[in-house]
């Protein structure tokens, strides 16, 4: 959530950004809650110096005189006058914060003004492309034919969007989790989270997935399904006023996550690439503002080492401000190649929301001068496990349909080939 006084005091510049990243928002709203804010401020100051002028007056009446019950009676009236005033500023107040929950955060200078994917830019690329010298399978049709996947059944059990993980394909996704949790707490230095599943409408809001998002969640009673763990994890310091911040908090988490994927209809509705659940491994890290673009760019390597480690050809993405999610001041894609389909797809998103999350969840921190201040909120898959597992199948399938497993996964695995 941005600061009113900011989006008050620079509304042109929030109104140009938001407009950068093609969201059509209507300010007008807000601009005339804001001025009848300031409105009733400025009646209920003028009305105190009109109070406090009488109330000296009164001193130089007689008690019992006509002025001085005139007088009195006068102030009373401003007192009640003083009560209404106080009371719809009250209720404009409370009418603010909803408006302003549905703006979406300022993107950082250094993201480039574009319409959509097509203007997101190359930051690097690893890794080469290796001709397979056939035809390839996806990972529908490998999983299926060593009857690994089965999406028939998940089907008939749970609908669209499910597949029953069997065998091989049950032990390679649970070795890659794993795997990825064992990189980031032994070498980087995150501390393993295992959050709860479902969280309360205060935590969604607070990361940023409600109001705006909520068809894309699934409910149950008064609490939702997680979409990815980044909303139980950061919410861990909600309403939490850290002493200090000496350095950056980083968090690594596994969870399942649910979305419906309201807006996505006719898009990957074949294999794993877009499922209604799926797990993956969240880095998540809550860092002093001075610090947080320098942890952005660790966070992305963090994630790197995983594709690098699977020896999985990617690129890393920067993307333009009408790309760029709803929180993120500054995001880059981590994308790996799928020979199936000829191009690199996205399999982990690293995002800075500076102070967008932490303001919406009240995490704060107290300086080295004891001032209470923001913190910064960073996030990243790393990795989806599910397209992970898509990426390992379709890069190291043989001609005869097999699939060899990497090198660094097989003490994970116990095995090193499937099929």
């Amino acid at each position: 959530m941005l600061d009113l006084r900011f989006v008050a005091e620079h509304l042109d510049i929030v109104k140009t950004k938001t407009a950068q990243r093609q969201v059509a928002f209507d300010f007008a709203p807000l601009e005339q809650l804001e001025e009848a804010r300031r409105r009733a401020i400025r009646d209920y100051e003028t009305l105190r110096a009109e109070q406090k002028r009488a109330s000296d007056g009164m001193k130089a009446l007689k008690p019992g005189s006509p002025e001085f019950d005139t007088l009195r009676a006068t102030l009373k009236e401003m007192a009640d006058r003083g009560k209404a005033l106080e009371e719809e500023k009250r209720i404009i107040e409370e009418a603010i914060p909803p408006l302003l929950l549905r703006i979406p955060n300022l993107c950082h200078d250094s993201v480039p003004v574009g319409e959509s994917a097509d203007d997101n830019y190359l930051v690097r690329s690893h890794g080469e492309i290796k001709p397979l010298g056939f035809a390839p399978l996806d990972h529908v049709a490998i999983g299926e034919k060593h009857g690994i996947l089965d999406f028939e059944q998940a089907g008939r059990v749970s609908g669209a969007r499910f597949c029953f993980l069997r065998g091989q394909a049950a032990r390679l996704e649970r070795s890659l989790i794993n795997f990825m949790l064992d990189i980031h707490t032994r070498e980087h230095g995150y501390e393993e989270i295992f959050p709860p599943l479902m969280v309360n409408a205060d935590a969604m809001t607070g990361t940023g997935q409600l109001p705006k998002f909520e068809e894309d969640l699934f409910k149950t009673d008064n609490l939702y399904l997680i979409p990815t763990a980044e909303v139980p994890v950061t919410n861990l310091y909600r309403d939490t006023l850290l002493e200090s911040l000496p350095s950056t908090l980083k968090m690594v988490a596994y969870t399942p996550c649910f979305r419906r994927e309201a807006g996505s209809h006719g898009r990957d509705t074949r294999g794993l690439i877009r499922q209604h659940q799926f797990n993956k491994v969240e880095l998540v890290k809550i860092a002093p503002p001075e610090e947080s673009y320098d942890e952005l760019e660790k966070l992305v390597n963090d994630a790197c080492t995983i594709l690098q480690r699977l020896e999985l050809p990617y690129r890393v993405m920067g993307l333009c401000t009408g790309d760029i999610g709803f929180g993120a001041a500054k995001c880059y894609d981590l994308e790996v190649w799928l020979p199936s389909q000829n191009t690199f797809r996205e399999i982990s998103s690293c995002s800075n929301f500076e102070a967008f999350q932490a303001r919406r969840a009240n995490i704060r921190f107290r300086d080295s001068s004891g001032k209470a201040q923001f913190a910064h909120t960073l996030n990243g898959s790393g990795l989806a496990v599910g397209r992970t597992l898509v990426a390992i199948l379709e890069n190291f399938q043989n001609a005869d349909g097999s699939v060899t497993i990497p090198d660094a996964l097989r003490p994970y695995t116990g095995f090193d080939r499937i099929g």
